[in-house]
């Protein structure tokens, strides 16, 4: 019961963690109305500008530091080739952001080299907070948790409570009234663009203590975060909230599993090959989110909280 209870802190802390970089993705999708290819880069480029600025200044400034060098970089890329991609159509601007993808893994490579690097845990970050029975769970984990629900609470101040929120809020369902009023809608625009880019590159810093940071680590969690947005429901950031948490804790409550498929089908009357009977549940864990978006798909296209135009 004391590992299961960890796990689940394990879970949660994960969770939240794809949920900041998801709801990047899902604001920019919202606004924009493009699935950025080039999201998780931007996570990679978060955790090399935070090593490096964690080398020379601290990791407190890596933490701002990064994700506002890798927003300006989102707000440039958005004003100067997705404005004018958009223009050809969608279909332009996937593979503009594709495209970008490439670009940017080819630069961290130039910059930082083929191998991997690390960021110490801060001193005062580092050791177990709480021990139940055999399992700790650590501080860096409950920082994780704490930053990323500091970060999602101001976000989500930002949308509902200020002034620039509901003008954002409003260009996302009703643009052209937007602009009829005055408010310059492709300025916003380049500002959501920013913003998600920027929570990516902070979703990094934070990971890279406890990840690998290397020039393939944008592709190891660029295909997570898409699961995670087609399960909540593309657009929804109450969806994506959902499916990270539920993504989370699936996967860490089976890595940490020691059954076997074969124990537990067996469980449900279900007999299996001997091969795939023997396999355990923490073998399958990393293929338990593309199951899950196998079977959303099949039976609720537009995942948990999603909205399609064709039903209304």
């Amino acid at each position: 019961m004391h590992a299961f209870a960890v796990a689940t802190l394990n879970g949660v802390s994960y969770g939240l963690l794809l949920f900041m970089l998801s709801a990047g993705l899902t604001l920019i999708f919202s606004m924009l109305g493009v699935l950025n290819f080039a999201h998780a880069s931007f996570y990679m480029l978060g955790a090399y500008l935070g090593y490096t600025m964690a080398a020379h200044w601290g990791f407190g400034f890596a933490l701002v530091g990064a994700p506002i060098a890798v927003g300006a970089a989102g707000a440039i890329v958005e004003r100067m080739l997705l404005r004018r991609a958009r223009a050809n159509g969608p279909l332009h601007e996937l593979l503009l952001t594709f495209g970008l993808a490439y670009l940017l893994a080819e630069i961290v490579k130039l910059v930082w080299g083929l191998g991997s690097v690390s960021i110490a845990l801060p001193p005062a970050l580092d050791g177990p907070l709480l021990t139940l029975g055999d399992a700790a769970f650590s501080r860096y984990r409950a920082f994780m948790m704490g930053a990323s629900v500091a970060t999602l609470a101001a976000l989500y101040a930002l949308l509902r409570s200020s002034r620039t929120g509901l003008v954002l809020r409003a260009a996302l369902t009703h643009p052209s009234a937007v602009k009829a009023l005055g408010h310059d809608v492709a300025s916003i625009g380049t500002l959501v663009f920013a913003v998600g880019t920027a929570l990516a590159a902070l979703a990094g810093v934070i990971a890279a203590p406890l990840a690998v940071v290397e020039p393939g680590m944008a592709e190891a969690v660029g295909s997570i975060v898409f699961v995670v947005v087609i399960v909540g429901g593309l657009g929804s950031l109450g969806g994506a909230f959902a499916a990270s948490l539920l993504i989370g804790c699936v996967q860490t409550w089976a890595a940490g599993s020691a059954a076997s498929l074969g124990t537990i089908t067996q469980a449900a009357g279900i007999t299996l090959p001997a091969v795939w009977a023997a396999l355990s549940v923490a073998q399958v864990a990393p293929l338990l989110p593309y199951a899950l978006l196998v079977v959303m798909l099949a039976c609720r296209p537009r995942g948990l909280f999603g909205t399609r135009q064709d039903d209304v």
